[in-house]
């Protein structure tokens, strides 16, 4: 198995991947007038970046647990 710092890095590329591609789908939504589907795909948009945004984090803290 990778080392966890590789792992959480390709987990972290494939993340920013399906972001990317959300915004995409959600973009080519609101184009198209299909607003209820927009809203929802930029909603899964904003929780792709969210959880991103905590797995860089647990990557950064080199696994350490807060407060020790």
């Amino acid at each position: 198995m990778a080392t966890p710092r590789a792992e959480l890095s390709s987990i972290a590329s494939s993340l920013t991947d399906l972001a990317r591609r959300v915004t995409a789908l959600a973009d080519h939504a609101r184009d198209r007038g299909d607003e209820e589907l927009a809203s929802e795909l930029f909603t899964v948009e904003r929780e792709l970046k969210a959880a991103l945004r905590r797995l860089e984090r647990a990557a950064s803290s080199n696994g350490r647990t807060p407060g020790r």
